[in-house]
């Protein structure tokens, strides 16, 4: 038998009402198809691990969830691959607001069936070098990281891809004030190790 993580509980719970469907049918497909799956939380999202290597992973953000096969390059399946080379698909299968955004049922459990088959026979992704993505970061926020070292370290840890989250929901404020508390909230978020998800909350 697999094991659970209590720590996947409460991110579903402190993600969007919108996410929580996603978040709970996929975990439970995975539990289906792999019922020797061990959960865990890597980079602070929901990770699933099938013979010490992760298998998929999944997470929630302000406005989408993301769902991603670790082994997604080696693939067969076309689009997986592709949205593999890149970090602007959010996941491997793009922007999911709800359960209807998903492929079917059968092509996720083909999806699953396969990473664990690469698993079973040992086969590695190839190390690659990642270019170093330029973001452009708002004055106000570096300024306010700058004040706050775990938050600044916190920050840079982050892949391109969530970095530009915060980024995004941080320069999409119309109003000074907004942006300001959006900036405020994120430096918060960053500044809580223990935080498993980034609250984003509208001012």
């Amino acid at each position: 038998m697999g094991k659970t993580d209590p720590r996947i509980d409460e991110y579903i719970e402190m993600s969007a009402d919108f996410a929580k469907p996603v978040l709970n049918y996929f975990r439970k497909l995975v539990q289906e198809v792999c019922p020797e799956v061990e959960e865990t939380v890597k980079w602070r999202f929901p990770s699933f691990v099938y013979k010490k290597k992760i298998l998929c992973s999944m997470a929630a953000f302000k406005g989408h969830c993301s769902i991603a096969f670790w082994m997604a390059e080696l693939m067969s399946d076309k689009t997986l691959v592709e949205n593999s080379k890149t970090e602007k698909a959010m996941g491997h299968l793009g922007r999911i607001q709800s359960i209807k955004d998903l492929p079917p049922k059968k092509k996720l459990i083909e999806y699953l069936k396969e990473s664990m088959l690469l698993i079973d026979q040992n086969i590695k992704v190839p190390q690659k070098k990642k270019e170093k993505v330029e973001l452009e970061i708002p004055a106000e926020f570096i300024a306010e990281l700058e004040k706050n070292q775990i938050a600044k370290d916190n920050f840079f840890k982050m892949s391109p891809s969530h970095q530009r989250e915060y980024i995004e929901w941080i320069s999409e404020a119309k109003r000074a004030e907004t942006r300001l508390a959006r900036i405020s909230k994120t430096i918060e978020n960053l500044t809580e190790e223990k935080s498993l998800m980034w609250k984003y909350q509208k001012k």
